[in-house]
């Protein structure tokens, strides 16, 4: 097993899953699209590509007629649930994996008409992303992508996936790119509200999705304004690193951020703990003013990381 690791000046920050987008909205449903500016498709000009999918939106008519059938299965779905809810059952879904997601749509152009997950001129980093970001063309049954934040890059790496065991990772460097490159985060909702465009200072961008978002976005929109431990005080200092000593033997030294609501968020990250469906999956604790360690309904909603 290789986990990839930064340089040994470099810190590791978050590691998450991540590839490209998919389409939700009944035209696009299920597909994607490489564009350039002009909106022309570009995955023919992507160099070093294999051969994937070509896709058309689905017609007005097609789409009515989509909406029509699911229309009657929500109808059907609602009985069933109202006869099984007056007999005493129910039908639940798979929690804690949807995100933040909304039915409302305010990209219609690049979300309901079309759906780019790449959008770059020729030459523009955009361009050089990995294919093995995209479902179609590299399954994710059999590989899988992670991003990997650092305090200087954003890195794309890639493994073999083998189902059952989700902590044999041998990771290859695919793709990265300084974080100096990117001159925005957007978070995008709809739906699922796993999506979040990069927007890159060359003014192309890409769409990704992660089940674990905010993980792959919260330290490429906020600053890293990490606090040294000798900063601390004594009290704090001891909470953050008895915190770190706890966790697995190869822990890095704890990243200790104050938060709005003035409590300290304690980050450790371990290598060993990388998990091949949920990335890093995050050890972290809130210590108060004091050095305290904050109990779960003492949290406030700036405390939870998820």
């Amino acid at each position: 097993m290789s986990i990839w690791q930064p340089e040994a000046d470099e810190t590791l920050i978050a590691r998450a899953p991540v590839a490209f987008a998919t389409g939700e909205a009944t035209p696009v449903s299920g597909m994607r699209w490489f564009r350039d500016t002009h909106r022309n498709d570009i995955q023919n000009e992507l160099v070093g590509w294999p051969t994937g999918p070509t896709y058309t939106a689905r017609s007005a008519g097609d789409t009515a007629a989509r909406n029509t059938a699911k229309g009657v299965l929500a109808v059907a779905g609602i009985a069933i649930r109202g006869f099984l809810s007056s007999h005493g059952g129910g039908i639940g879904g798979t929690p804690g994996l949807e995100g933040n997601g909304t039915n409302i749509s305010h990209d219609h152009a690049d979300e309901i008409n079309d759906f780019p997950v790449m959008w770059a001129a020729p030459g523009t980093i955009a361009r050089t992303l990995p294919w093995q970001l995209d479902p179609a063309r590299s399954s994710e049954k059999r590989y899988r992508t992670h991003a990997v934040i650092t305090d200087r890059r954003l890195a794309i790496v890639g493994f073999p996936y083998v189902k059952g065991n989700d902590s044999l990772i041998d990771d290859e460097l695919l793709w990265d790119t300084p974080r100096s490159s990117i001159e925005r985060v957007e978070l995008r909702d709809f739906k699922h509200g796993r999506d979040t465009k990069i927007f890159f200072v060359d003014g192309s961008w890409c769409r990704l999705k992660s089940i674990k978002r905010e993980r792959l976005t919260r330290y490429l929109i906020e600053p890293l304004d990490f606090i040294p431990l000798d900063s601390l005080t004594p009290a704090q200092r001891h909470t953050a690193e008895a915190f770190a000593a706890a966790q697995a033997p190869d822990a890095e030294l704890p990243l200790v951020k104050r938060n709005p609501c003035g409590c300290f968020r304690i980050e450790v990250v371990a290598l060993s703990t990388v998990h091949a469906f949920f990335g890093h999956s995050g050890i972290d604790t809130v210590m108060d003013e004091s050095g305290t360690e904050v109990k779960p309904m003492e949290l406030h909603k700036e405390d939870v990381l998820t």
